[in-house]
């Protein structure tokens, strides 16, 4: 099992950091990491909205199918997906301070497959590409909210 968490400051509200987070319609755009990012049904974004996103990895396009398990505007949200013969879980949370917000991302790897399960010793090299990735994710989020924010009036 592999656990981190990622996080990053946005001068925005959690507001508008979560509604450039969760605008799956437009991940592509928001996220230079994301090749395409295809929501599934009919569009609405919420728990159990299954979504395949497409990256490049290694020097390889990847797509991989994932589904939002848990749904809480603007406090955050769970995308769970099996890949590679692991359960992965990533939660995503949005916490207001008085500058802004914080926005955090805690990644869970849990080996299922029997092969997973004996590289797992492996799989702990890809970590680091996996928080590199996540935090070009971060950054690029918090790039599109704080263009979009308001200014901050002080009183």
């Amino acid at each position: 099992m592999a656990r981190f968490t990622i996080g990053k400051h946005v001068e925005a509200t959690r507001e508008e950091v979560f509604a450039v987070a969760s605008d799956f319609e437009h991940a592509a755009e928001n996220i230079r990491g994301i090749e395409r990012l295809e929501v599934l049904g009919d569009g609405t974004v919420g728990i159990g909205t299954r979504f395949r996103e497409t990256r490049v990895m290694f020097g390889k396009e990847s797509t991989e199918e994932m589904e939002i398990t848990a749904f809480d505007p603007p406090q955050g949200y769970i995308v769970e997906a099996e890949m590679c013969g692991a359960h992965f879980r990533s939660e995503y949370r949005f916490i207001s301070d008085i500058a802004g917000t914080h926005m955090r991302i805690t990644v869970e790897t849990h080996p299922v497959t029997m092969v997973a399960k004996l590289m797992s010793p492996l799989s702990l090299l890809m970590v680091g590409q996996m928080k590199k990735c996540i935090d070009a994710d971060l950054e690029d989020i918090k790039r599109v909210a704080e263009a979009k924010a308001q200014p901050v009036e002080y009183i």
